[in-house]
């Protein structure tokens, strides 16, 4: 990075690491080194980071909690994390809660609120940005039912804000995707803290029981075709349990789920996704098209 975008976004009030591995800030803990990983403050800070690099022509990508990404083995452009911004003001029973902060820290924060309704994405590691973004939903529940408004930058890096009625949101998608996700306003229910408290633990449970949480994945790697077809109940039918290639292999718990079973690549999960979903097609004619996000390999993304 030049000294020169290296001071502007400094004084933009970021903090920047140079040269760092993506796979410290990814859940599947893969990701070769970056150019740097920047570091805005406060949403201020964020939107004056994005201008800043689009105005020297940089590319970039936003990393949140780093659930559901799989990086390259090296990334030539800059990565921007939303790391530092976790502000969440309470009102009633709503709640301005900026895109960086964790589902979990905010399930806690709804619950010390004495609300509830977001409890079935208890487990969940990534960020609220990310959950927007995808719409991300488990146990019959979807992140965009609790929504009443998000802010967004729009291409020309102008503030714009989206009523729910505004917003499409599908399954694991949302026309968030259009835009950067700077906060949302979300909507829950009153409730009893120890009552929430208990839902959520009861919902960890189960996800222990089922899901591959003690091995690092990028979360559930495939989305679901069609409400009748279940993609690791369908892996797992075909035997597919422990395929593996290099490090990355197909979880023994849940088949739903790639692991890293150590040292595995980019290469090593998109060769395996690309050999179950040919699997799959073969034997149902069915096509997989995947949940996680593949950075482009060694390239710009």
């Amino acid at each position: 990075m030049d000294t020169e975008l290296f001071e502007k976004l400094y004084l933009a009030g970021c903090q920047i690491l140079p040269d760092v591995k993506l796979s410290e800030y990814t859940t599947i803990r893969i990701g070769g080194p970056a150019r740097a990983v920047i570091f805005p403050q406060n949403l201020d800070a964020f939107i004056d980071t994005l201008s800043i690099l689009a105005e020297k022509n940089e590319h970039y990508k936003i990393l949140g909690g780093g659930s559901n990404v799989v990086p390259p083995d090296e990334y030539k452009g800059i990565v921007v994390s939303t790391r530092a911004l976790t502000g969440a003001k309470f009102s009633g029973n709503r709640a301005v809660v900026d895109c960086g902060l964790g589902i979990q820290r905010l399930i806690r924060l709804a619950a010390s609120h004495g609300l509830s309704g977001l409890e079935f994405l208890s487990g969940l590691p990534g960020s609220l940005g990310g959950a927007l973004f995808m719409n991300a939903g488990a146990f019959g529940g979807e992140i965009g039912d609790l929504v009443e408004e998000v802010a967004v930058l729009d291409d020309g890096f102008n503030i714009k804000l989206l009523k729910a009625e505004e917003i499409e949101f599908s399954y694991r998608s949302s026309s968030l995707s259009n835009y950067v996700i700077l906060n949302a306003t979300l909507k829950f229910s009153y409730a009893q803290p120890e009552k929430v408290l208990k839902e959520m633990e009861h919902i960890l449970k189960r996800r222990l029981e089922k899901q591959p949480l003690d091995q690092p994945s990028a979360g559930s790697t495939f989305k679901r075709p069609r409400k009748d077809f279940y993609v690791g109940t369908t892996i797992d039918a075909l035997g597919l349990k422990g395929l593996r290639v290099g490090g990355a292999e197909i979880s023994r718990k849940h088949a739903g789920f790639i692991v890293n079973r150590g040292k595995a690549t980019q290469e090593d999960v998109v060769r395996l996704i690309e050999r179950v979903r040919e699997i799959v097609y073969s034997t149902y004619n069915v096509k997989l098209e995947t949940e996680v996000e593949i950075w482009k390999g060694g390239s710009y993304a």
